[in-house]
């Protein structure tokens, strides 16, 4: 289970498209709508709507979050002008240290034409920058820091301009001053700084032998189950961690059974990674792995862990009951290719 959420800028281009809306082509006045990257007095707020300032306040606040890590960079942030006034936006996401945009957050697009600006113009940047394909994320119920309201106009939009669904999953939040999970005393763990990386690799390449979430069936579909092991690994390791975080967990005949990565996003600490080995299926690991994650990361300061899974994925969303989270929302991941 890999949670995302997850840049120095190669891109110096900074220009602007400009479109005729087609619901007034033909009347006298003609307006034009113009995409362009938002100016410096701009951000971080985008797009702002009257009476209300909550939702305002939020997104500017995450997209000031988004700069000041690296995940995004202004030249990356769109905006949609009709008349002078802004219309739209859309943000180009990444994890920090990487220059090639994977997705797009903090997508206003205001109506499906202007919607369909944005998202030509979002994918036009990224293939410019390198990237092959680009996602999103659709959250339900609407919810800070992108209110993403209109989730029925949303999804058509966006498979409309040729995003399929990726991942239909779930999200789960454990909060300090609730319980902390108990931890399982079957396992004895051995971290990163003491194992390497290698065995890490091998146990998820096993798990991966059961896996049901359709991202990683996506990835061993591309590059074979090391292969996609290899990858989920390395994309563990760029993101905000400390080598004695990332560890597996051993039974009593000292078999890997467990493979648990938490880590830190630009947004919240995560449960990050959940395996267990085909050897350790049954027995009630993959709680095991979210309740040690949780310890790990609540004696390293964070009030707010989160953790995602495939819908479908029931031995995982039972994990995360087990261990005291509760399913705050539902996620959609769209992706298209480039």
């Amino acid at each position: 289970m890999l949670a995302f959420g997850f840049l120095l800028p190669c891109w110096s281009g900074l220009f602007a498209t400009s479109v005729l809306c087609p619901k007034i082509m033909g009347r006298r006045n003609v307006t034009v709508l113009k995409i362009r990257p938002a100016r410096p007095d701009e951000l971080p707020a985008l797009t702002t709507y009257p009476n209300d300032e909550v939702r305002n306040a939020a997104t500017a606040a995450y997209l000031n979050g988004l700069l000041d890590s690296g995940c995004t960079h202004p030249e990356w942030c769109l905006v949609a002008e009709r008349d002078g006034t802004l219309a739209g936006n859309a943000v180009l996401w990444t994890i920090p240290g990487r220059g090639v945009p994977m997705d797009i957050v903090l997508l206003e697009p205001g109506d499906a034409d202007t919607g369909t600006a944005l998202l030509e113009h979002a994918a036009g940047l990224a293939r410019s920058l390198g990237a092959v394909t680009q996602g999103h994320v659709l959250d339900s119920p609407s919810q800070a820091p992108q209110f993403q309201r209109d989730p029925h106009m949303r999804e058509q939009l966006l498979a409309d301009n040729g995003f399929s669904v990726a991942r239909d999953g779930c999200r789960f939040l454990w909060q300090a001053g609730e319980p902390l999970p108990a931890q399982d005393e079957r396992l004895h763990w051995r971290s990163l700084a003491e194992l390497g990386e290698e065995p890490f690799v091998d146990l998820l390449s096993d798990s991966f032998a059961a896996t049901r979430d359709s991202i990683f069936l996506a990835e061993i579909a591309e590059h074979g189950r090391r292969g996609a092991a290899e990858r989920t690994v390395a994309d563990m390791l760029e993101m905000d961690h400390q080598p004695d975080w990332f560890e597996i967990g051993y039974d009593a005949q000292d078999r890997p059974v467990a493979l648990s990565m938490p880590a830190r996003n630009p947004s919240a600490a995560v449960i990050g990674l959940v395996g267990v080995a085909t050897a350790g299926r049954g027995h009630g690991y993959a709680t095991a792995v979210v309740a040690r994650g949780t310890q790990i990361l609540a004696t390293n300061g964070a009030t707010e862990i989160r953790g995602d899974c495939d819908a479908s994925n029931v031995a995982m969303f039972k994990a995360f009951h087990r261990a005291g989270y509760r399913n705050f929302a539902n996620r959609k991941m769209f992706s298209r290719p480039l």
